[in-house]
């Protein structure tokens, strides 16, 4: 099993979304690194830490898991979606998507502040300088210390 975080804007796709919906497309995403990440290295059952950006705190409220294989993002065909890519061509996607299960909310949030500061989340992708993924991996490690302090 692998593990990995996923960003979202509360205000778009929250985490009270993904449990009233239990299952939805990760789509949007249109950075490459990210794309690969989801296309590459996301299996069935992996799990995935699910963050807040742009919230009060920003920072990961629950766990979801990846709920199916890749597949091409249909809203890179859809010239009315906001996600619309007129230069994807159908016969060879540019983005690609895996559907994300909701697992369970935390009992509080883990701040991204409350991660910087913590000793064993040092090398943690996310708490790097400059980071601005949307998907990245972590470590079994990482994942356990987050669900820890999330759900006490």
């Amino acid at each position: 099993m692998q593990y990995f975080l996923v960003k979202t804007e509360p205000d778009v796709f929250s985490i009270e979304d993904l449990k009233k919906r239990k299952t939805e497309p990760w789509n949007g995403v249109r950075n490459y690194q990210a794309r690969n990440i989801m296309r590459d290295d996301m299996k069935l059952g992996d799990m995935v830490l699910f963050y807040h950006s742009n919230a009060a705190p920003p920072g990961v409220v629950g766990v979801c898991r990846v709920a199916s294989k890749p597949y091409p993002d249909p809203s890179q065909f859809d010239a009315t979606d906001k996600y619309f890519d007129p230069k994807s061509p159908r016969d060879n996607p540019r983005w690609i998507l895996v559907d994300m299960a909701f697992e369970r909310k935390f009992k509080r949030t883990v701040s991204l502040a409350e991660m910087k500061a913590h000793p064993a989340l040092q090398q943690m992708r996310l708490v790097q300088r400059g980071n601005r993924l949307s998907v990245m991996p972590v470590t079994a490690e990482e994942f356990a210390v987050i669900e820890s302090l999330g759900n006490h």
